[in-house]
């Protein structure tokens, strides 16, 4: 993957998570604490300010160096979920990778960190209800992968709206968490649409 890229990719996420971090307080006022968009947008500012370290490393190590930077600014549990994922990726993640296959792979390792340090799986109202199905589109490997991941995102976080929450701070509100879409879910949703508009014509 080459370095344009991966900045390309980085700036969009970034871009795309500050643009939005309203919406995502605003999900987590509703059946969270309240702060998902304002330790998004942290977090995503955080990486966007150690840019030239990040742009000097491999693909690889540039993901692992921007997990941990999340983990150490994102405040709650966004900051080690999304910390494990980044650098879980990053270290499964060969040199040059630039293949789907190379990519279903590291996102696959990704999606385990997450389920291991959430103790979490798809179904429990989370992010996971849109990184696992963007993963099975990946892996599939069928029709065009891009397409499928962004219709994959969509179908995840709209699913979360009907779901009780079983794991967080949402899980306290029992019943009362259906009817709300996931702050984890949207915020991964947006990201996956951001890598999406970057690699659209890449891959």
């Amino acid at each position: 993957m080459a370095p344009d890229l991966m900045r390309r990719i980085r700036e969009a996420a970034v871009a795309r998570i500050a643009a939005h971090a309203d919406e995502l307080t605003a999900l987590d006022q509703a059946i969270g604490d309240g702060d998902h968009g304002i330790n998004m947008k942290r977090g995503f500012e955080a990486i966007a300010a150690v840019a030239a370290e990040l742009d000097a490393l491999p693909a690889g190590p540039a993901l692992q160096k921007a997990g941990m930077t999340l983990v150490m600014k994102i405040g709650g549990a966004s900051g080690p979920l999304y910390g494990s994922l980044l650098m879980a990726m990053g270290k499964a993640m060969p040199g040059d990778p630039g293949s789907r296959e190379v990519l279903a792979a590291s996102l696959a390792e990704g999606v385990a960190a997450v389920k291991k340090r959430g103790k979490s799986e798809a179904g429990e109202k989370t992010m996971l209800d849109v990184l696992v199905p963007v993963l099975d589109a990946v892996a599939a490997g069928t029709g065009d992968p891009l397409a499928s991941a962004r219709q994959a995102a969509r179908d995840g976080l709209h699913a979360t709206k009907d779901m009780k929450a079983t794991k967080g701070r949402a899980s306290f509100l029992g019943e009362r968490s259906i009817g709300h879409l996931d702050p984890g879910a949207r915020s991964s949703a947006l990201l996956v649409e951001a890598v999406c508009d970057v690699l659209e014509d890449k891959v």
